[in-house]
Parts: C-alpha cells; structure tokens; sequence
C-alpha cells in the first residue's frame, strides 16, 4: 500500500485541479509523489514517476489553457526541482542501503565466528541454541553461549559480560577461546572456571577495551559425564538454569551458596564448588541469560520462566526454544531491551 502512494497522490493531484476553480491548484500533490518514492523505488521508477508528475501539470494547464507565464511556470518549475531532488535521495538512500547490507553481512560473519550454531547432536546429546539481539540489526553483542564434547564430558557454558558494544564482544570473544581450550584439559569444572578467571584478568591488562578494574562476567559451567545421567553445573553469579522432566514438572537449579561473576573471584571468601543433579533420560536443561528474565510487558510485570514453562512437554530442545523465544515476544510485544542467549540440552 504504501508502495502505491505516488500513483495515488498524481491521481489525487488530477482530481483536486478538475474539480476545483482554476485559481486552486494540485501542485503539492505532484511534488510529493517523487519525493515519496525517492525511498521506496528504484532510481529509474524515481525518474519516472517525477516525469509523470511534470507531465500532468504540462497537461492541465493545456486543458485549462493558462498559459506559461506566471504561476504555472512556477508550478512546473517547482515539480520538476522537487523531482531532481527526489533523484539525489535516492541516490543517498540506495547508498545507505548497501553499507547497512555490508555491515549486516560482517555482523552474521562475526556472530558464526563468535557463537557458532552448534550441532543438533554432541556427545549424544540433542542440543539446540539461540541467540537474539535486543537492537535491530544487530546480531552479537555481550551474550555467550558454548558446547563441547570432551574427555570429562560435555561441558557447557552460558554468560552475560557486563557492558555494551566492542569491549563486550571482545571480552565475549576471550571467554570463549579460554572455554574451548580448557574444557579439553581441565578435569574439573572448579579448574575451568579459574581458567576463564585468569583469562579475563590476562586480556584485561593487555587490552585498553577491557575493562580490567570493574569488568565482570555472570556464568554458568555445566558438564554432563558420559552415561552417567548426572549433572553438573558450577554457578558464578548467572540466573539459576532450569530442569524440565519428561512428565513437564520442572526443578530450579539455584546453587547452594551464591558466587560472585568471573572477574571479581578476588573478592570471593571461598572457592568455587560445583553441584551435581540427577539428569534423567528425556530431561532438559535450560540455560539463559538475563535477557530472558528482565523482559517485561506493557504493565513493567517481568517474564518468569518457570511459571511459563511449569508443566509443558517439549519432544526436544529446539521445540522449547522455539517456543519459550514465541512466549517472550509475546509477553513483551516485540520489545526488548536487552539481548538474550538460550541453550537447551537434552538427554
């Protein structure tokens, strides 16, 4: 509809100058007409739609017989400048058009470098993950998410780092080379947490972008030994994962004592301890970041993931993500204010 608008503001113009005295005039709609379709059409259907406006101001004054002095000159002149200038945004927003197509293209290359999809199955386990972008267009930002199938298991981790833009992406980049390459040789999760611990210090005195003082990652470590229908989760400061059973009732992972993020482990009284929960075939593990607890509907009431979730029955990973990313919109119609990261693993 909005595509139509030209043909209806020239057919409008048409209308407005037959029906009316000859001292009234369709001028403004002729001038509008290439103006809005400078941004929705091509540059040829740009042109052509000015050359049509132009043409059916030449027509009516021949029909009217006014003549070319005065104002109708004037009208004539002023449809074809506006028509010119139509040309030039057109040209400007083409222009804008295919940076912003490059940068989306760079934004889905770093995101599949980043935070690659994971496969549907790893370790014999069905895993399925999603991330979504608060701002649009944007496909990465300080949300992470990663499975690999080791030596001890399959280890998991999701996490949050604090802060925006570059530096978030870059600290989001350090977690998870540090992760890779630790979930192969760390056998213990309290070991692999320290190794992220490190990381973020080592990175953050290396790199202006981090921040080395106040800089801090919320994180939870899972690992799912091999046939052993365990599960094992260490959490530093990240909300609680959930457990949906097979019969749709669900358990809230909450640690025993909370830890502080990765980044502060120096402020810590203690050491980290993981905790170990009986996973049971046909079980599902949810993992997430704030941006699924912290959306909120018109009313400010935020969304609460186990009330929504509590007795529903799920034939896999991917079907609950796909459901719980349906809900979220809903529950916040269509606007969020932060980005969000899910994983799903089920046994």
């Amino acid at each position: 509809m909005v595509r139509a608008l030209p043909a209806v503001l020239i057919a409008a113009g048409l209308a407005f100058d037959l029906m009316t005295p000859p001292s009234y005039t369709g001028s403004p709609f002729f001038s509008a007409a290439p103006l809005v379709a400078a941004p929705l059409f091509s540059l040829r259907a740009t042109a052509l739609v000015g050359a049509l406006a132009s043409l059916t101001v030449v027509l009516l004054h021949l029909y009217h017989r006014t003549g070319w002095r005065g104002e109708p000159l004037t009208e004539l002149v002023t449809v074809l400048t506006v028509s010119g200038l139509a040309l030039l945004i057109n040209r400007v927003v083409r222009r804008s058009g295919e940076l912003l197509a490059s940068a989306r293209g760079i934004a889905e290359a770093a995101q599949r470098a980043v935070l690659p999809r994971p496969p549907e199955r790893i370790g014999g386990l069905q895993v399925a993950a999603r991330y979504e972008a608060a701002q649009a267009d944007a496909f990465i930002g300080g949300d992470l998410y990663a499975v690999q199938d080791g030596p001890y298991g399959v280890r998991l981790a999701v996490g949050d780092v604090r802060g925006k833009g570059l530096g978030a992406v870059e600290a989001v980049a350090v977690v998870l080379g540090a992760f890779r390459e630790a979930a192969e040789t760390e056998p213990t999760l309290e070991g692999l947490a320290r190794r992220l611990e490190r990381a973020l210090a080592r990175e953050g005195v290396r790199r202006d972008s981090l921040d080395a003082v106040e800089g801090f990652t919320t994180c939870v470590l899972g690992e799912v030994p091999p046939d052993a229908g365990v599960l094992r989760l260490l959490n530093r400061g990240h909300p609680e994962p959930l457990l949906l059973h097979a019969d749709g009732t669900l358990a809230v992972l909450a640690p025993a004592e909370p830890a502080l993020p990765l980044g502060l482990g120096e402020l810590a009284a203690g050491p980290d301890r993981a905790e170990e929960w009986p996973f049971p075939a046909g079980s599902t593990l949810l993992l997430y970041t704030d941006g699924l607890t912290e959306a909120r509907d018109r009313a400010g009431a935020f969304y609460d993931p186990p009330a929504r979730l509590r007795g529903r029955v799920f034939t896999g990973p991917a079907e609950l993500l796909g459901a719980l990313s349906g809900d979220v919109h809903r529950h916040t119609g269509g606007r969020s204010t932060d980005d969000m990261a899910l994983l799903a693993v089920t046994v």
